[in-house]
């Protein structure tokens, strides 16, 4: 059964900077990170996989082929599992243990 996926605010913001950075440089490749990026959060639905997060009660999903990890939480919405996508961010990120880089 296909879980909902729900972006955060914070998730789309970061997704719209990663975005706009790429874009200066090369329109058509911003555009296939960002559908890349959506696809690997449509695809959590499907099977939520990754590892434990580094901020507690999260999960963190790599990318393939890409330098992002998509951290998100399962909660209980409405009744149903929904995948809630909470930031996504670059692997180059300082990003200590329990907390979201600065």
């Amino acid at each position: 059964m296909t879980s909902p996926v729900q972006w955060s605010r914070a998730a789309l913001d970061d997704l719209k900077q990663q975005v706009a950075f790429i874009v200066r440089d090369d329109p058509a490749a911003a555009l296939r990170v960002a559908d890349q990026i959506r696809d690997a959060g449509i695809a959590l639905g499907e099977k939520a996989t990754g590892r434990p997060g580094r901020v507690t009660g999260t999960y963190e999903k790599s990318i393939s082929r890409l330098p992002y990890v998509i951290s998100y939480q399962l909660r209980h919405l409405a009744g149903r599992e929904t995948i809630v996508i909470l930031r996504v961010i670059h692997t180059a990120r300082d990003w200590p243990a329990g907390k979201w880089p600065g």
